[in-house]
């Protein structure tokens, strides 16, 4: 037998874990420096900033085995889970109404064409 614990076990799990959020996390900060505009930076930003800190809390809920830090770390998994979406949202908006431009390359402008149905029913 190897000698393998359960112990040993979930210490490399919880390693994984946190690995794979610091990875997360870095395809979010190259994301911030090499996407062209404010928009696909700041969905860069959201998503996998957003899903690399819920999987590093993750890793801490797994490896403190206390449901105190346990329930903490849930807590701010789910503030992640709802917070992020609604301030990219917001974010975004507040550029495109000062007149932030989208990228060059982007072929969709969406957000525009409901502003002109918006303003046809007025």
């Amino acid at each position: 037998m190897i000698g393998l614990t359960l112990t040993m076990i979930s210490e490399v799990f919880v390693g994984l874990l946190l690995l794979l959020g610091a990875v997360f996390v870095l395809t979010a900060s190259i994301g911030m420096l090499r996407f062209p505009d404010v928009y696909t930076r700041m969905h860069s930003a959201s998503k996998a900033g957003t899903l690399g800190s819920g999987i590093a809390l993750l890793a801490l809920a797994l490896h403190s085995g206390e449901f105190d830090v346990f329930s903490r770390a849930l807590a701010g998994i789910i503030f992640f889970l709802l917070t992020t979406p609604v301030t990219a949202h917001l974010v975004a908006k507040a550029a495109y109404s000062t007149g932030t431009k989208p990228w060059k390359g982007t072929v969709i402008d969406e957000y525009a064409d409901s502003m002109e149905k918006n303003s046809d029913h007025k």
